[in-house]
């Protein structure tokens, strides 16, 4: 059903995944949800969203060890907008954070937190002319 879902909208959610009353995908194509995620009440997120795992770890036989939170949790009222990456299963986005657009949290933000990037400086330079060269 997932698979199906996804070739659809371009969302790709792990059945496993909770979430809270009131969830809201804008534009989702290529939003991912990780197995483990946690995803509480109220929140809105953009596309190209990845909650994802930041590593997985293995049982003592090297094969990947089932049970153990590997996603991140996002509390109540958070906004993630476009192109955000959000990984690792010790990494909580709290609650009424706003996460700009291609941002890559790996450790977690406390409540009422507003991470974005620096907008990069363009930069406006004359061509020279081939006879310069």
């Amino acid at each position: 059903m997932t698979e199906h879902a996804h070739s659809i909208t371009g969302i790709d959610i792990h059945p496993g995944a909770k979430i809270g009353k009131n969830f809201f995908i804008d534009h989702g194509t290529g939003v991912v949800i990780g197995e483990t995620a946690q995803i509480g009440d109220n929140v809105r997120i953009y596309q190209g969203v990845t909650l994802g795992a930041l590593s997985f770890s293995k049982d003592e036989r090297g094969k990947l060890a089932k049970g153990k939170q590997r996603h991140p949790t996002i509390e109540d009222d958070v906004i993630i907008y476009s192109g955000a990456t959000i990984l690792g299963g010790k990494t909580t986005i709290g609650k009424g954070s706003i996460v700009g657009g291609n941002v890559w949290i790996t450790s977690s933000i406390p409540s009422g937190m507003q991470v974005v990037i620096t907008p990069p400086q363009q930069v406006y330079k004359t061509k020279k002319s081939d006879s310069e060269d």
